[in-house]
């Protein structure tokens, strides 16, 4: 420990969990966007009918909300190399559960392999608190951001070769359709071993013994210290904590809440695939190409300040979108700011709330997070199309505007002065 202490030796070993994370958030994209590109098409064609196709996507998130508890729990007790090997693990066993579902025609089997194959973005996501393990305070809002931009490789990659995933079971008796879940499950075995092999010495862990040694060596943390429980009491206990998960589920919701209507509005407006196609493709630009732009800003502006402007990215989202009626560039600019709010949001939020509470506590805080977060957007998800077909898209637009009050309103009163330091 006493080598990791000084700076080229810690600095070394930040370079090589920086790489290991980077490489794996590329796996991880890739296999999340190359299956999800045909899941609502695999789901349609096992269950029979175009009311069940968004099914298979709703098991994928509900699993990953799900599933991140229990990997945090994991994380806390035995570091992150172990918890995001075994996230990327249960991935792959829920791709090839996909894969035996669409053989034999089984669509609640096909939804429970889906929820198992959200632990690919449960593992994506909590790798970008890996990242912030031994970053520096100062850097910690860049550090994040370079392992969430990563993700941009594999989700612009993951679309284009569902295709060529799909032809290649041809002959295999597997409908093609299931084709991009079983290269989904070669790229989920690649990421486990790859972060079973690179993620040494481990973030976390690392991080709690220099925290230690900071602090004297005074002792071992109890088990408890590190509990989902003692999450919980971290976050009320802390007021920026606070600030920072509505912050992140506020972003997530309300991006999500809208971009799932948005093919459904183009298309009533005579948008075509390809044109949907392109837009979506900006709007995921946003989220990610730009993220170390956000976490720049973040460690040199401040954490709320990025969140502020991450509100207003998305108020100027909704209301451009909202408004679109038809204009496919006015909805194109919209879904693209709405991809770069969520960024901002999302980047200086996690940056936060790992600023806010103690060490010990943090993975199992991050974990609850993620839970919050994907729990939200899950909800958002589905009465968003309730939403559009009781009120339309214009509607949907502005009750999504209306949850960013509360964001605004915690980063914006008075009292928040740790938050700001931080």
């Amino acid at each position: 420990m006493a080598q990791l202490t000084a700076g080229a030796g810690l600095e070394a070993v930040r370079r090589r969990v920086q790489w290991a994370l980077v490489v794996s958030q590329i796996l991880g994209g890739l296999g999340v966007a190359t299956a999800i590109a045909l899941a609502a098409v695999l789901a349609t064609e096992i269950g029979g009918s175009e009311a069940v196709a968004g099914l298979a996507s709703t098991s994928s998130v509900v699993g990953t909300a799900l599933l991140s508890l229990p990997f945090a729990a994991l994380m806390a007790a035995r570091g992150r190399r172990v918890g995001l090997t075994v996230a990327y693990a249960v991935a792959a066993v829920g791709g090839t559960v996909v894969v035996v579902a669409a053989t034999l025609e089984n669509f609640p089997l096909l939804l429970v392999g889906m929820a198992a194959f959200g632990a690919g973005s449960s593992a994506n996501l909590q790798a970008r608190f890996a990242a912030a393990d031994l970053a520096e305070p100062a850097r910690r809002g860049r550090a994040i951001s370079t392992v969430v931009w990563a993700t941009t490789i594999g989700a612009v990659l993951g679309p284009n070769v569902a295709a060529p995933a799909g032809r290649s079971v041809a002959g295999l008796g597997i409908p093609e359709a299931a084709g991009p879940f079983a290269w989904g499950t070669g790229v989920f075995v690649v990421a486990a071993l790859l972060v079973h092999l690179m993620l040494r010495p481990d973030p976390l862990l690392t991080a709690r013994a220099l925290a230690r040694a900071g602090a004297g060596a005074k002792g071992e943390e109890t088990g408890g210290e590190r509990s989902l429980r003692a999450g919980l009491a971290a976050v009320t206990a802390s007021s920026s904590a606070r600030v920072a998960l509505v912050a992140i589920a506020g972003s997530h919701t309300v991006m999500v809440s809208v971009m799932v209507m948005t093919p459904v509005d183009l298309g009533g407006h005579g948008a075509g695939l390809e044109l949907i196609g392109l837009v979506i493709s900006g709007h995921i630009t946003g989220m990610y190409a730009f993220s170390p732009v956000m976490g720049w800003l973040a460690d040199r502006i401040g954490r709320l300040s990025v969140i502020l402007l991450g509100v207003a990215l998305l108020a100027c989202a909704t209301a451009l979108a909202g408004t679109s009626n038809g204009n496919h560039a006015q909805s194109a600019a919209g879904l693209f700011l709405l991809g770069l709010g969520w960024s901002a949001g999302l980047v200086s939020g996690s940056a936060l709330l790992t600023d806010s509470v103690p060490q010990p506590a943090r993975a199992a805080v991050q974990g609850l997070s993620d839970l919050i977060m994907n729990s939200a957007a899950g909800v958002g998800g589905v009465l968003s199309g309730l939403v559009v077909a009781e009120a339309g898209y214009g509607w949907l637009n502005a009750l999504a505007a209306a949850l960013l009050i509360p964001v605004a309103a915690m980063a914006l009163l008075p009292g928040r002065r740790s938050a700001r330091a931080a």
